[in-house]
């Protein structure tokens, strides 16, 4: 019987873990490396630098206070400890915030993403990944919550294919916030829709649904992707203050006087 999976952390080091990683890397690479501004924030998972494509000068890992796995790494990108609920920065003081699974392993994710509406400015973006529940490693996952509810653990079936602590949010409920929160969403995708095989070697084997799935299948992917901007309604960005001087012709010079 495989040994149930716990925390975050030791989840990415697996076989599926690091197919995921590799996906969701490329991804955020092609996502931020053009997006302008000065100052850009990453919550969370350190194993992943969503930051890396980006051309900010001034770029911040964040990392909760007290991890929620035991032994969390502990990046060397790190600049400052933040609970995600109460950034220490202010009020618009943010070009870009990235999230890679933060939402779904936080207390209170509505709250969470408040707090980055709040410091972003105005057309500024927030990247977000997470697990899709309605996906072949979603049905796994909650088959193996259901079966440890009811107590079947023989062969196996309790055990969970992904974190444990994580509460998946669906990305239609995502939608739903961002757009109460005034965010447009600027684009989103799926990805990763290889079965949920444990072992590097049957990932491999199963390569192929990933071109199949992004055609025949799409939202079934088990993960997503989404960018989207803060929209301040009644703003509208301002050009230049001056305005271009329209050439005066010379005025007529009198070449007569009738005195």
């Amino acid at each position: 019987m495989t040994a149930k999976i716990i925390g975050l952390t030791e989840w990415f080091s697996t076989a599926p873990g690091q197919y995921l990683l590799a996906w969701e890397r490329a991804q955020f690479d092609l996502a931020v490396t053009d997006l302008f501004g000065y100052n850009a924030l990453q919550l969370g998972l350190p194993e992943l630098d969503g930051l890396q494509a980006n051309r900010m000068p001034h770029r911040w890992l964040a990392l909760p206070e007290v991890p929620t796995d035991e032994g969390a790494v502990r990046s060397p990108r790190t600049a400052l400890i933040a609970d995600a609920a109460a950034l220490p920065f202010p009020e618009a003081s943010l070009d870009l915030v990235v999230l890679p699974h933060t939402l779904e392993f936080s207390a209170d994710p509505h709250h969470v993403l408040r707090e980055v509406e709040r410091v972003l400015v105005p057309e500024g973006r927030v990247v977000i990944s997470g697990f899709n529940p309605a996906s072949l490693w979603g049905l796994r996952q909650a088959r193996g919550r259901l079966c440890a509810q009811v107590g079947l653990r023989a062969f196996g079936a309790s055990s969970l294919y992904l974190p444990e602590s994580g509460d998946f949010i669906g990305p239609w409920r995502l939608r739903d916030w961002l757009r109460l929160l005034s965010f447009e969403v600027e684009s989103d995708r799926f990805g990763c829709y290889r079965p949920a095989m444990r072992t590097d070697a049957w990932l491999q084997r199963y390569a192929w649904l990933d071109h199949a799935g992004a055609r025949w299948w799409p939202i079934f992917g088990a993960v997503y992707f989404v960018v989207a901007v803060k929209r301040v309604r009644g703003m509208r960005l301002l050009g230049p203050a001056w305005k271009p001087r329209r050439a005066t012709s010379a005025a007529p010079v009198s070449l007569t006087n009738r005195h």
